[in-house]
């Protein structure tokens, strides 16, 4: 498994991330486990939590994801692995609170409500990479970045990033940073892959021009990229499915990369892979790999049989044929946001 840097932070990261917002929902304690077992035994030595995890939402379920993380991590040493986590606000819950009504709180009380929230769940002293979920549109960016400053100073924290953020809120941030001569977001998070290329329109640059890393989720557009929902097919416990009939938020996000014109890419993606003798899965985790932004794409499972197609990817060498034959075809196509 090839290490990649995030940032100017200082972290080395294995190139492929862990996601956990599974775990403890659509994957029992039991599976979750399993899955970190078998990530961490093929080189895998990043995990991403949040304390709103895990999602489909549930806010009685709020937080335990990192619980499961940590009762993981209590058996191997800290300096092991390197765990990511998020902070939306007050917690107790997705869509409860400031997040139900579609704003987040990252004054400095709620931070460090959440950050020691957090500490506990994951039985450390440290989170390595401390991530705002959301941008809180309503609070100056240097009230939130102090905050996250200060849990550096006090070793809480190694480094910061943020995630869902736009270019110019990033850009901010980090002029922001520079100017108080605080913390700085070293990566962002947000959702990048073949169905959603509009990190490139913008933020691509500014990380290249400021050294900041990008962190994708959701590569394969929550399992529509591995063809599940090809031929108006719904399955049984999938994402979507589940988000389908749920709520106004999630029937929206579906909307955005269940439809159309992403079935008809999903096809024709499958036959460049078929070309390549290579699964979608890999495929399409391995192609955000090519870009020079990424730090560490990050893998969403429910299940231990599900990782190896995902896995493969640090191994993949896709023909240069096939990268300008997939650059093309999701290049001419613009997704609707919604």
């Amino acid at each position: 498994m090839r290490q990649r840097a995030l940032g100017r932070s200082g972290l080395v990261v294995s190139e492929i991330c862990l996601g956990t917002m599974t775990f403890g929902s659509m994957a029992d304690e039991a599976a979750s486990i399993r899955c970190l077992d078998q990530a961490f035994e093929a080189g895998v030595d990043f995990i991403d939590i949040a304390e709103v995890y895990p999602v489909p939402p549930d806010p009685s379920y709020a937080g335990v994801s990192e619980q499961i993380c940590g009762k993981w991590l209590a058996d191997r040493p800290r300096d092991s692995v390197v765990i990511a986590t998020k902070v939306a606000g007050p917690g107790g819950g997705w869509f409860r609170g400031p997040v139900r009504s579609g704003r987040t709180a990252l004054d400095r009380h709620h931070i460090e409500r959440a950050v020691e929230a957090s500490l506990r769940r994951l039985g450390t002293d440290y989170i390595d990479l401390y991530q705002t979920h959301w941008p809180d549109p309503n609070l100056p960016i240097e009230v939130t970045l102090e905050a996250l400053d200060r849990l550096v100073e006090e070793g809480k924290v190694r480094a910061v990033g943020c995630s869902n953020e736009s270019a110019y809120g990033l850009v901010k941030s980090l002029w922001m940073a520079d100017l108080r001569g605080i913390a700085r977001y070293e990566t962002i998070q947000n959702n990048y892959g073949l169905l959603n290329r509009r990190f490139e329109d913008e933020l691509a640059t500014v990380c290249r021009r400021e050294g900041v890393s990008l962190l994708p989720y959701s590569p394969i557009a929550g399992g529509v990229l591995s063809g599940k929902y090809q031929d108006g097919a719904w399955p049984e416990g999938a994402r979507f499915s589940r988000y389908r009939d749920h709520d106004g938020r999630t029937r929206v996000m579906t909307k955005r990369f269940l439809n159309d014109a992403s079935l008809e890419t999903t096809r024709r993606v499958h036959e460049i892979a078929a070309g390549c003798d290579m699964d979608p899965i890999t495929f399409a985790v391995a192609w955000t790999l090519t870009k020079d932004f990424v730090g560490s794409t990050i893998i969403g499972v429910t299940h231990p049989d599900q990782l190896g197609v995902h896995l493969a990817a640090a191994e993949a060498q896709l023909p240069e044929d096939a990268i300008a034959a997939v650059d093309r075809l999701t290049r001419e196509i613009r997704y609707p946001l919604g």
